[in-house]
């Protein structure tokens, strides 16, 4: 699979071409939809289900140097009015600040990143790094193979739980059993 084939298979799902349709109406800088609905949509069409079958959420990286919780806050109330008639869930996200709330949460540091796009490397999996930019540009710093032969492989990166890494799983084989779950 390449990027023109992923992209023509994500935005099967009309969610996906909305959101990426409104996303600069969201006014954020280097915004991102990423992940699930974009990964999950491809497996949707490769296993001939409705494209947003199974899809949790739809989620939002962008980077703003403001690493304040109350204009990530201003960011995510404005993505409740541009998204709103979706009827989907959202999770918009700054990648800017990830750092500033990571370890409280997950136990583990995370460093600074520098643009959204960081984010997207971070991912529990291979499969899971994908995002598209409202312009249209793909990002999948791994490619699609693991998109295409719907494999969930860990991420060896700093950040990696093995734990969170199976609850995920867990939940895509139950949805998609279709999905080969590779370990290390």
């Amino acid at each position: 699979m390449d990027a023109t084939r992923f992209t023509e298979l994500a935005l099967t799902n009309e969610a996906n071409r909305a959101v990426l349709s409104l996303l600069p109406d969201l006014g954020v800088a280097d915004s991102w939809l990423v992940s699930g609905c974009l990964f999950q949509t491809v497996w949707n069409a490769l296993t001939g289900r409705a494209p947003g079958y199974g899809i949790k959420d739809y989620d939002i990286f962008y980077f703003d140097p403001d690493t304040s919780w109350e204009a990530e806050d201003r960011a995510i109330r404005r993505g409740q009015e541009v998204f709103a008639d979706l009827g989907v869930e959202m999770e918009i996200r700054n990648q800017a600040r990830v750092h500033l709330w990571y370890e409280e949460k997950f136990g583990r540091p995370y460093p600074p990143l520098t643009k959204a796009t960081d984010g997207i490397d971070r991912f529990l999996a291979p499969a899971c790094m994908v995002g598209i930019s409202a312009s249209g540009e793909i990002y999948a710093p791994k490619g699609f193979g693991d998109v295409e032969d719907m494999v969930i492989r860990p991420n060896p990166v700093a950040n990696f739980d093995a734990e969170e890494l199976a609850r995920k799983a867990a939940r895509w084989k139950e949805k998609w059993p279709e999905v080969l779950l590779v370990e290390g």
